[in-house]
């Protein structure tokens, strides 16, 4: 498992909102101000990734604001990366001011004041949402350039910001699997994608080293194959030109980024595993195993049966009488 997981429900109800306040003043100054203060639920998984940090969050409307003082007093020197999954917020930082919605994205800077408060606070239910703290330092584009950004509303729903907001969930989604060993690789993953989402924003591809943009191209195509699981014609030369690479630059990049998976296994495995939990699934009980693996790409009976065997030791029958003859 990798993260600490903290409720204020873990707290008597008079003492939530202080808990919350102390757990968010650990990496910078900010007045909290909620008119749920009294019984305030919240949730947040700290995921130390190396020097970056992933806390996907759950809180009531609430007020986060960084006075001018606060900054003089105390910077640590970080950027704070939201991408909002559900509510709303309005944001005033580096002179702009504007709403996000669920998809949306935005940066902040512990070296500029910001007020961010959750829009319609006294109707609007939870907030929630993935946060991003990182040094300034480890960005590799220069802070002019970053000032750009902060405060705008930008999509995580498309391009890089949607590939960005994918691996954010992915990581929540996965947090209890992921061993601790695996958190300097991922915080340099979460690093390197913030750094292509923000240079693709920017225009400024350039600027970014080459390991930044190959870290981000794989992901984009991990994401692309994920996306096209369903497609009986996604095979190799499909991936490599809708990207615009060689079928030799893709192979090479997998067997650089995914080491002992090859791009073919790699589908193959994925369109499996969705076929495994769909035949599990009793509200799928009476779909035909055909097309079920037709949603998945897997449109020959017997490649399924082989391939289904081979990863499981069972056929699709086999395995989905099992599962779904066994008590709950």
């Amino acid at each position: 498992m990798i993260g600490t997981v903290f409720r204020t429900e873990d707290m008597p109800a008079e003492d939530r909102f202080d808990y919350w306040r102390e757990l968010l003043g650990r990496t910078r100054t900010s007045d909290t101000i909620s008119a749920h203060h009294s019984d305030f639920r919240a949730e947040i998984r700290v995921m130390e990734l190396g020097a970056t940090t992933v806390w996907p969050a759950s809180f009531p409307p609430t007020r986060y604001r960084r006075s001018p003082r606060m900054v003089r007093q105390s910077d640590p020197g970080l950027y704070h990366l939201t991408l909002l999954l559900d509510g709303g917020l309005a944001i005033d930082s580096a002179g702009r001011t504007g709403t996000i919605g669920p998809g949306d994205l935005h940066m902040t800077d512990s070296s500029h004041p910001y007020d961010v408060r959750s829009a319609d606070h006294e109707e609007c239910g939870a907030v929630r949402g993935v946060g991003v703290d990182f040094p300034q330092a480890l960005l590799p584009l220069p802070p002019h350039r970053i000032r750009e950004l902060l405060g705008r509303r930008l999509s995580g729903r498309e391009g890089m910001g949607a590939v960005l907001a994918d691996f954010l969930i992915g990581l929540e989604r996965q947090a209890d699997a992921l061993q601790p060993s695996d958190a300097p690789r991922l915080g340099t993953v979460v690093l390197d994608l913030v750094s292509a989402w923000l240079a693709h924003a920017l225009e400024a591809e350039a600027a970014l080293p080459p390991e930044t943009r190959q870290q981000a191209l794989a992901e984009c195509i991990r994401a692309f194959i994920r996306q096209n699981l369903h497609d009986p014609e996604l095979k190799p030369p499909m991936i490599a030109a809708a990207h615009h690479i060689s079928l030799s630059y893709l192979h090479r990049i997998f067997e650089q980024r995914s080491p002992g998976e090859t791009v073919a296994a790699r589908i193959r495995r994925q369109r499996l595993e969705g076929i495994h939990r769909d035949l599990e699934n009793p509200a799928l009980r009476t779909t035909p195993i055909h097309a079920i693996a037709a949603r998945w790409g897997i449109v020959d009976a017997s490649v399924l049966t082989h391939a289904f065997r081979a990863a499981y030791g069972l056929s699709p029958k086999e395995h989905r009488l099992r599962a779904l003859s066994e008590p709950s």
